[in-house]
């Protein structure tokens, strides 16, 4: 049975921990991360029509409605692998996750268009194919598709184990308005300059020993852990990134850091620090666009 529509709310994120590995010869980066779902949301809704295609919407933002959209994108692929090319589909997207932000917003969309249209057209495509599917849009899709809200990944980021999620904290999100190139940064992530003490060996060797069975899948995250290696690569670029860390930690957050590639700059604030991280958030709001004050699913 075809549903009429389908309305979705689809998670940002923000990596906790973020370690390049190596490269591949495609071109893609081994990684280690802890990848933890926030509650800051996108939706989406979907709806079969009767005119084949596929018509998407994204009200009050400049993102394209095609192919250059991953949302359109993963549409079409679910479509092909399906042999629903033939059906017709109307998606609008209304997006509240900052764009190219390092929170995920798109890999999510795609995500939730594929879970969408599988529970809207009754596929009943097993997760673990979706996922498969999801790889070939980005390689954080795999993480939205999974029902997990934390886990740690590792490979290019779709080898995935489920985590402890993060508790005991609020977030407060800042994103000082830079559309930061995820391959950009990877790209200018030094991974044999001997003199950049943030390249590629020194990564490797940074807390070595640290695994996924140790640090994060069976015991609640520490703030000692706090890491990414792609923050030094943004940060260079854009100072504004190590100033709001500084505010954030100022204003009481247990700890700061940059999510993905950035600019989005988050601060842990304790819950017993829940008056201060919305004072914070208060005053960030005065000279940031995109401030939020979020709590981490669990």
């Amino acid at each position: 049975m075809v549903l009429e529509r389908l309305r979705l709310k689809v998670p940002a994120k923000i990596n906790l921990y973020l370690k390049i590995t190596g490269q591949r010869e495609d071109g893609y980066h081994e990684l280690n991360m802890l990848m933890q779902k926030i509650a800051l949301y996108d939706r989406l809704e979907l709806e079969p029509v009767q005119e084949s295609g596929i018509f998407l919407s994204c009200p009050d933002t400049d993102l394209p409605v095609d192919e250059r959209n991953l949302v359109y994108r993963a549409a079409s692929l679910y479509m092909e692998r399906t042999g629903k090319i033939d059906q017709g589909i109307r998606i609008v997207l209304d997006k509240n996750i900052p764009i190219a932000a390092g929170l995920g917003g798109g890999s999510s969309d795609a995500a939730a268009t594929l879970l969408g249209l599988d529970k809207l057209f009754a596929t009943r495509i097993a997760r673990e194919e979706l996922a498969v599917m999801g790889l070939l849009l980005g390689a954080d899709v795999p993480f939205f598709i999974n029902d997990t809200v934390a886990a740690w990944a590792s490979g290019i980021g779709e080898k995935l184990t489920t985590a402890v999620p993060l508790t005991g904290y609020h977030i407060v999100l800042v994103n000082p308005g830079i559309a930061v190139s995820t391959k950009w940064a990877y790209e200018t992530f030094a991974l044999t300059s001997a003199e950049n003490i943030f390249n590629l060996s020194s990564s490797q060797n940074e807390r070595d020993g640290v695994t996924a069975d140790f640090t994060f899948c069976n015991r609640p995250f520490q703030l000692e852990y706090l890491s990414n290696d792609l923050e030094t690569v943004t940060a260079d670029k854009y100072s504004v990134i190590g100033k709001i860390k500084r505010r954030l930690l100022v204003a009481g957050a247990a700890g700061s850091m940059m999510s993905g590639s950035g600019p989005t700059v988050f601060g842990l604030f304790s819950d017993d620090a829940y008056n201060q991280a919305e004072q914070c958030c208060h005053e960030l709001k005065k000279e940031f666009a995109q401030v939020y004050l979020v709590a981490p699913l669990v």
